[in-house]
């Protein structure tokens, strides 16, 4: 006689431009892990590895509902490119060219761009230093910090610097410090821009919780912004990451945003390490 063995968590893995994921789609019953579990599974040596977990629940008014975390295990309430990957895969399991998706900042339209790119609205750029959050008011386009940066809200909060060299800024000790800065009660996202032309400019990125990435929808979106409200480039601007190209057109209704997806496997964590 066969033993069945007893069923893990079974997950997928995504990436958008190298900004990589672990999708738990419990749409059909289950809760989030407690967040020592997200970090876990976070590790890229003892566990899978990512930049954020999400999961995908059902939802009373939009299509799915969304839920992001960082690597370090807190909670975050918005991820473009997450977001981006799992409409991807919505879409195709649907047949549908248009979703709605729940997170916690807003519901968001996510839609088929074709040629194999999605597009999400990752909805108006929060600019009330209140609701960024900042510590204090201030003048969101020109922060009282070294360096002159620009804040900006995604549903998560963004600091914005513009440099000559993006390469040259030592991101290893200068995206922690400024996570941490006192001006940011709930730390940050950490966004080194070089303009390159009225329409492109080249990003580095420091995420909040998870560290240098090769790309992030959030801090594309909240450095498009920031460039734009400072005269510096126009409203739709190529934004090259270092895992790739990311479209962004900040338009009445949004910030939209545009590019590739990877479903790169689906597995399932053992009960066994789950419970270790």
């Amino acid at each position: 006689m066969s033993i069945k063995p007893a069923p893990g968590l079974p997950f997928m893995k995504m990436h958008g431009l190298g900004n990589d994921f672990v999708v738990l789609d419990l749409r059909g019953g289950g809760t989030p892990p407690a967040a020592e579990v997200i970090a876990r599974i976070g590790d890229r040596n003892r566990g899978v590895g990512f930049d954020q977990l999400a999961t995908i629940q059902t939802d009373g008014d939009a299509d799915v509902r969304l839920r992001f975390w960082n690597a370090d295990g807190s909670v975050s309430a918005a991820c473009g490119n997450a977001t981006r990957c799992i409409a991807r895969f919505v879409m195709d399991q649907t047949g549908r060219d248009r979703l709605s998706l729940r997170t916690d900042h807003a519901i968001l339209l996510a839609e088929d761009a074709g040629g194999g790119l999605t597009r999400v609205n990752m909805g108006p750029p929060v600019l009330d230093w209140r609701a960024i959050p900042l510590a204090q008011d201030v003048d969101i386009d020109h922060l009282p910090i070294e360096g002159d940066p620009a804040a900006t809200g995604m549903g998560n909060p963004h600091v914005t610097f513009f440099v000559d060299d993006a390469a040259s800024v030592d991101l290893a000790s200068f995206g922690p410090a400024m996570e941490h800065h006192p001006l940011y009660p709930q730390r940050t996202n950490v966004e080194v821009v070089q303009i390159l032309s009225r329409d492109e400019v080249l990003l580095r990125i420091w995420e909040r919780g998870a560290g240098p990435t090769l790309a992030s929808g959030s801090c594309s979106c909240a450095a498009a912004v920031a460039a734009a409200r400072r005269g510096l480039t126009g409203r739709r601007v190529k934004v090259n990451v270092p895992g790739g190209v990311l479209m962004i057109d900040w338009r009445d209704d949004g910030v939209w945003m545009e590019g590739p997806t990877a479903h790169v496997f689906t597995g399932t964590l053992t009960p066994e390490w789950l419970a270790s």
